[in-house]
């Protein structure tokens, strides 16, 4: 399983994708809804997380997208 990471505040966001790792997933963490949406949009993920207040886009914006 593939996993999306979208989360600004890194040390979060690390500890996530260290976690996700350990249960051998493979994870990806971008730090704001522009690059969530461009890597969103490539269909390789299975899962996103998401964090709601993101710099320049907020996530629920993210998710109409």
């Amino acid at each position: 399983m593939r996993i999306l990471i979208v989360e600004d505040e890194t040390r979060l966001a690390e500890t996530l994708r260290q976690l996700m790792e350990d249960q051998r997933y493979q994870a990806d963490m971008v730090g704001d809804g522009a690059d969530g949406v461009d890597y969103g949009l490539t269909g390789q993920y299975d899962l996103i997380i998401l964090d709601v207040m993101l710099p320049g886009m907020n996530g629920f914006s993210l998710c109409e997208t």
